[in-house]
């Protein structure tokens, strides 16, 4: 389904992992970017991580050509370079294979910028974005984690030590599963759903 993707060719289960994401309803789908310089329309990689009734977590990312220059400091941060994902595809071109995923589901983000960044995306190729709704996991463990503030607080780096979540930073499907994991973490913790955890649904256009 990843037509684009020409260098990073899928494998049977990335195609059958990318299937089920576009074609299946989740109680909720994490997502996580990485950008290739400080504008935030500069997306390089998409990450996903679909969460199911049975707490199964599907996890996809896939590598975009920003056609844009890479900077220095963000390459140091997440090791993606202009070679890492020549012939990927540009946003605009996976945003049409993408676009069911992101309609289709309540969205996590760990931190307003991955919202910020699909929309800034969106404007520089002249997209009209989906009426998509966005929570935000950081609120979700500030209110399962209170205590937290202030001592380490709720940054993937710190919520990956204090719950012992196994993950790759700054790889975006890494961070995106991260995000779902502490959502799901928060939800035993407190026993509340996550929808109670972040309070009503912000609905961005």
């Amino acid at each position: 389904m990843n037509i684009f993707d020409r260098k990073h060719t899928l494998t049977d289960e990335q195609s059958k992992t990318l299937h089920a994401l576009v074609t299946e309803r989740f109680r909720f789908v994490a997502v996580d970017v990485e950008t290739a310089n400080p504008s935030r329309q500069s997306i390089c990689q998409i990450g996903f991580a679909g969460v199911r009734d049975d707490g199964s977590i599907l996890q996809y990312s896939c590598y975009v050509d920003p056609e844009e220059d890479f900077s220095p400091s963000n390459i140091f941060i997440h090791g993606i370079t202009p070679e890492t994902v020549t012939g990927s595809g540009t946003f605009s071109q996976h945003f049409q294979t993408i676009l069911p995923i992101l309609a289709g589901n309540i969205l996590i983000q760990h931190s307003p910028f991955d919202c910020s960044a699909f929309t800034a995306a969106c404007q520089k190729y002249d997209l009209s974005p989906p009426p998509w709704n966005w929570l935000d996991s950081v609120r979700i463990a500030r209110r399962a984690w209170p205590h937290l503030k202030g001592n380490g607080g709720h940054s993937l780096k710190y919520l990956k030590s204090f719950l012992s979540i196994d993950f790759n930073h700054h790889d975006a499907g890494e961070d995106a599963r991260a995000a779902a994991m502490i959502v799901l973490h928060a939800e035993e913790h407190t026993n509340l759903t996550f929808q109670e955890l972040a309070g009503f649904p912000h609905v961005s256009r």
